[in-house]
């Protein structure tokens, strides 16, 4: 009994982790592409190496988004 309370509450704590370290990507990497400055760039002047990150974080957004519905509902099912 007491063993499983304690894998369901470490469980609950490696999504919250998950969640916290994709948001804190996410505000890194749009931080650094449409910063403080001229048009969107941050301490860098070479536009035209520029690349949208938005592509980028969709892909780690949704892959995120499944892992953590995917864990919430196994944590949801485990018993007590």
């Amino acid at each position: 009994m007491r063993k499983t309370r304690f894998v369901r509450v470490f469980a609950g704590m490696v999504l919250l982790a998950l969640v916290v370290s994709v948001a804190a990507f996410n505000v890194i990497n749009l931080n650094e592409a449409y910063g403080s400055g001229e048009p969107y760039y941050s301490r860098t002047t070479n536009m035209d190496k520029w690349t949208d990150p938005l592509p980028m974080l969709g892909v780690v957004d949704g892959v995120a988004v499944a892992v953590v519905a995917a864990g919430f509902f196994l944590w949801r099912r485990m018993r007590v």
